[in-house]
């Protein structure tokens, strides 16, 4: 299998697009006081768009992402977008770091730097590593599957591919988040022969609770409340997606709002979302998933 080089070029037109789309807006109201308890805060989603028709640089956002090499590869007869860049130790390591939702591969452009050149940041060059970040069935540049199917275990197949038969790897590592989490503990499942080890930030809750530990079963009570709470939005999306995909995909502020509700949500920002994420980070997200 083949890898071609890629460079992300927006056309003008969407980019005209989606300015007039925002300029447009049609707002909701709010209950007074809400603030986000009922979902994403209107007055902060105002604010945010208004900066987003007027004041973000996707141009620039282009630029800096262009900044590292980046291909795509057609892997079971769809194209697979990814970032490859290369350790400038001895001997890197090579790692497959798998994005969930709603993020992309953007999310990971402060890592790479780390994880390949690690003396610049104070480390040791024997630490260094081969970093591959691909963008999800789906997600960012590649293609979006056309049949059913495509779970965490095909997708663990696809990265595997993607690892050996493209990038030529015998052995790697892989770390991921929330679906990329999924992904990355069925490449440690199922592709033991060629991953070494894996790092995953969320593992699965067993069926069966008797036997687990207190730390354990005060684990499982996590989930539950959190799903109560927070699991609305997997249950829309597991269920009927098309629906939600119909409004998403037509209204970029209602896209903008289903994303950003959940980085303030699922971020240590202290309840606000500015004081982990720049607005140009929140909106070069929002957009990659346009």
């Amino acid at each position: 299998m083949n890898a071609e080089p890629f460079i992300i070029c927006i056309p003008d037109a969407a980019l005209a697009d989606l300015k007039a789309r925002l300029q447009r807006a049609r707002w909701t109201d709010a209950i007074a006081g809400a603030n986000w308890d009922d979902g994403a805060n209107v007055d902060y989603m105002r604010s945010l768009c208004a900066y987003w028709a007027k004041g973000f640089d996707w141009r620039a956002q282009e630029h800096r992402l262009n900044g590292f090499p980046q291909f795509k590869a057609m892997i079971d007869g769809s194209a697979v977008h990814f970032i490859h860049a290369r350790g400038k130790g001895p001997k890197p390591l090579p790692i497959i770091v798998t994005h969930g939702w709603p993020s992309s591969f953007a999310e990971f452009s402060k890592l790479i730097p780390r994880l390949t050149d690690p003396v610049a940041f104070g480390g040791n060059a024997e630490d260094s590593f081969d970093v591959v970040v691909p963008s999800m069935p789906g997600y960012g540049f590649s293609e979006r599957p056309t049949a059913r199917g495509m779970t965490p275990t095909a997708a663990s197949d696809v990265m595997a591919k993607l690892m050996t038969d493209v990038l030529g790897y015998d052995r790697f590592v892989a770390h991921g988040g929330d679906i990329g989490a999924g992904v990355t503990n069925r490449l440690g499942l199922n592709h033991g022969d060629r991953v070494a080890a894996i790092h995953a930030m969320a593992a699965p809750v067993p069926a069966n609770t008797d036997n687990l530990t207190p730390a354990e079963q005060a684990y499982t009570r996590y989930n539950d409340d959190w799903e109560r709470d927070e699991g609305a939005y997997g249950h829309q999306q597991r269920s009927k997606p098309q629906t939600l995909a119909i409004g998403l995909n037509d209204s970029p502020i209602g896209l903008a709002a289903w994303i950003v509700e959940k980085w303030r949500g699922w971020s240590e920002c202290g309840g606000d979302v500015e004081r982990s994420f720049t607005k140009d980070e929140l909106l070069t997200q929002v957009k990659r998933h346009q």
